[in-house]
């Protein structure tokens, strides 16, 4: 394809890492993992880094992980405040653990949450706050952080999107009482599959452990917090403690993000330099709504929305984009309460969801690549300047 939606970041590094872990003969998580995890949380300066299979597992047993802690733990019947845009997974664990979703509208500017509604979402029953960075563009993670913090909510910050972005010299990923990452391929980083949740806290760190892994004791360090060892090693092998599950992940994705994470900068560096080129050309076009860097955007891809009071065609616009071999999608999810999942949730929508439904009704992305792509954004622009006259 002329302008894909998504390109392979690997080289012969990560070749390599895969025959190292061959030649091991270890594949389950070992020490290649645990590598990656201290790593990882070194890179954001953090205290811990517990590796899952995916994103969307790491947002699982991150909001699993505030159920069990011994003070203050989330409860069935909670209310969390999340932004109408986000990618599924980042819902689903939230209704799966029976909170209500109080669900705010997105700045048209960022595309992220709209900070000004969240006075208007609180309630005397909010105990926790998701903070999504869309498509590399750092939310308000300061306000909210410090909203999160007036009101004693957990703030589970979803990265997923945004890995290597930063606000204020601080890294996204690193605001929230726990913080999750995706490596999918089309990611950042890319291990196959693959994700992470980083945290500060010793028990939640422990939690996370013990969920990622059937609930056991087996992957926990000495001296835990949340559970006191016997002296029956027999059944200590195999002692569940927590209602766990099972999305560990592999020494071939360890690593491969090891040697992916070392890349990240230069990768970063790559896609900021086709966001500028990106900006130059449809930043100040009022025919296009695109995404206004807050602070630095890693930028995952280039959003944009068609604006509507020149009311042109989206399926037309599709269809030129094809016709010239470029790649389109939706953009993250679109808006959370156009899909049929929403009659399975406990949710209330704050205010009106305006700004969501105009992205999920005139937007679309395409790819953004750690490499240079002047020709193809140039091209786009080409397409989207002659269909959209």
């Amino acid at each position: 394809m002329f302008y894909e939606l998504a390109a392979s970041s690997w080289g012969p590094e990560e070749e390599k890492a895969i025959e190292r872990v061959i030649s091991s003969n270890r594949y389950t998580m070992g020490q290649e993992v645990a590598a990656l995890e201290k790593e990882f949380a070194d890179y954001h300066g953090k205290a811990y880094g517990v590796m899952v299979n995916s994103g969307s597992s790491a947002n699982l047993v991150a909001v699993a992980s505030l159920f069990f802690k011994k003070e203050k733990p989330l409860q069935r019947g909670d209310e969390v405040i999340v932004p109408a845009v986000s990618w599924g997974t980042t819902y689903h664990p939230l209704q799966q653990y029976g909170l209500k979703l109080k669900i705010v509208d997105i700045d048209l500017n960022t595309l992220n949450i709209d900070v000004s509604k969240l006075d208007q979402a609180l309630s005397r029953r909010t105990r926790a706050i998701v903070a999504v960075s869309i498509l590399g563009n750092p939310a308000d993670l300061e306000i909210i952080r410090n909203f999160a913090d007036k009101h004693n909510l957990y703030l589970i910050e979803d990265n997923c999107e945004s890995l290597d972005a930063e606000l204020n010299g601080k890294k996204t990923g690193t605001f929230g009482d726990v913080s999750t990452f995706s490596f999918f391929f089309s990611h950042h980083i890319a291990t196959m599959e693959g994700g992470m949740v980083l945290t500060d806290h010793h028990e939640i760190f422990h939690l996370l452990r013990a969920l990622r892994a059937h609930g056991w004791t087996r992957d926990l360090p000495e001296n835990s917090p949340i559970f006191k060892k016997s002296h029956d090693d027999f059944f200590e092998s195999y002692r569940f403690i927590l209602p766990g599950y099972n999305v560990r992940a592999i020494e071939l994705s360890g690593a491969i993000g090891r040697e992916q994470l070392k890349k990240l900068p230069f990768l970063t560096a790559a896609r900021r330099k086709n966001l500028k080129l990106f900006n130059e050309l449809f930043l100040r076009d009022d025919r296009f709504i695109v995404q206004r860097e807050n602070g630095l955007n890693s930028s995952f891809c280039f959003p944009i929305i068609l604006n509507p009071d020149y009311r042109f065609r989206r399926g037309k616009v599709f269809e030129a984009l094809s016709e010239a071999d470029i790649g389109y999608r939706i953009v993250t999810g679109g808006c959370i309460l156009r899909h049929d999942v929403l009659k399975y949730y406990e949710y209330e929508v704050v205010g009106k969801a305006t700004n969501a439904d105009l992205l999920h009704d005139h937007g679309f992305f395409v790819g953004n690549h750690p490499k240079d792509l002047t020709v193809q954004i140039n091209k786009l622009h080409q397409v989207l300047d002659q269909v959209c006259k």
